[in-house]
């Protein structure tokens, strides 16, 4: 058993669905979200998760932008040092940008039971 403290939400693509990497992955207490596939039977998601799975999209448009408009992917580093050095140039190259695609989120905690 390691000594890691891992958790969180791994939001994906349908063709990641498999009950053997679900489990495995909540073993380390990452819980998987994904769109069911045709003919699977439905199951519950929190409102919240149903929000971010549909904006995985501008995710991957942010993750395009840093791969092709500030180089962040590079795959011949000959050392560590260079690898972050290139990384973290592209990230404050992307801080940079004057448009950068947002996520407008509110929850209102309002202390009530509701039943749906």
């Amino acid at each position: 058993m390691s000594d890691k403290c891992q958790f969180g939400k791994l939001f994906a693509d349908k063709g990641y669905i498999s009950e053997k990497m679900a489990r495995i992955l909540f073993v380390d207490g990452i819980h998987l979200i994904t769109h069911i596939r045709n003919k699977m039977k439905n199951s519950l998601m929190e409102m919240s998760d149903k929000i971010l799975l549909r904006k995985r999209s501008l995710i991957e448009t942010v993750n395009d932008e840093l791969k092709n408009m500030c180089q962040v992917e590079h795959s011949r580093h000959r050392s560590i040092g260079n690898f972050f050095t290139n990384l973290i140039s592209g990230l404050i190259a992307y801080s940079f940008f004057h448009k950068k695609p947002s996520i407008r989120y509110e929850t209102i905690n309002h202390n009530q039971l509701s039943l749906f």
